[in-house]
């Protein structure tokens, strides 16, 4: 075995887990105090209850999390908003996400999976409107979307950090054009069938390694 190219798969991997991890810890209430004062001068603020944006984050373990995204995409074109062409809704959500998806990757984050709907509601009862009985927000909606999607974060300190992020404003408006209505909110991974990053980096890194070092003993016999 040639242990400098094994050698590297722990370096390799140590610098993966300071990007995906979070080892800063919860969020302080110094920190809770300065994400609401920002929060409320960000762009995309009045469609989230400030109550529940800082109970989410005085109630922080430090762990990761995913958030799950339902939404309904405009069925006809709709105007950009800097523009003024009529596109689809889902060319004009791309504008946002792309620019999104990129931030969200720098800071540990990915998506986990999107799925779009394919029939009605096979299963459903009591579900007349999306009402939050304890802020009252966006009441009224049917319960009706065309798309799902979840997004995984390392820490809800990088989801503020994205939420208050000013880079963000215009883009924001991207995707108030293009969604007519959503709900969105944190969840945390009790099952999955999946194989996440922290297990699937290790084997790509060893089976890497392991194929270095068979290409290696060839060349050198």
């Amino acid at each position: 075995m040639n242990w400098k190219i094994w050698a590297l798969v722990p370096v390799l991997y140590g610098i993966f887990s300071l990007w995906y991890f979070n080892w800063s810890g919860p969020i302080t209430p110094r920190e809770i105090d300065k994400f609401m004062a920002a929060f409320n001068e960000a762009e995309g603020s009045q469609h989230t209850d400030a109550a529940v944006f800082r109970k989410f984050m005085e109630q922080d373990d430090g762990s990761e999390f995913v958030m799950l995204n339902l939404v309904q995409l405009h069925e006809k074109d709709v105007p950009h908003p800097i523009t003024g062409e009529k596109m689809p809704a889902l060319n004009l959500l791309d504008e946002y996400f792309g620019p999104f998806s990129q931030a969200l990757l720098k800071r540990g984050g990915h998506p986990v999976f999107q799925a779009r709907r394919v029939g009605g509601n096979v299963d459903s009862w009591n579900a007349d409107n999306n009402a939050d009985n304890n802020a009252g927000f966006n009441a009224g909606f049917n319960v009706d979307f065309s798309a799902a999607a979840m997004m995984r974060y390392k820490s809800r300190r990088e989801l503020v950090a994205l939420v208050i992020d000013p880079a963000f404003s215009d883009a924001h408006s991207y995707k108030l054009a293009a969604i007519e209505r959503t709900i969105s909110y944190p969840t945390q991974v009790i099952m999955s069938t999946s194989l996440g990053p922290p297990v699937s980096v290790l084997l790509l890194l060893m089976a890497f390694a392991s194929l270095i070092q068979n290409i290696v003993f060839v060349i050198r016999r």
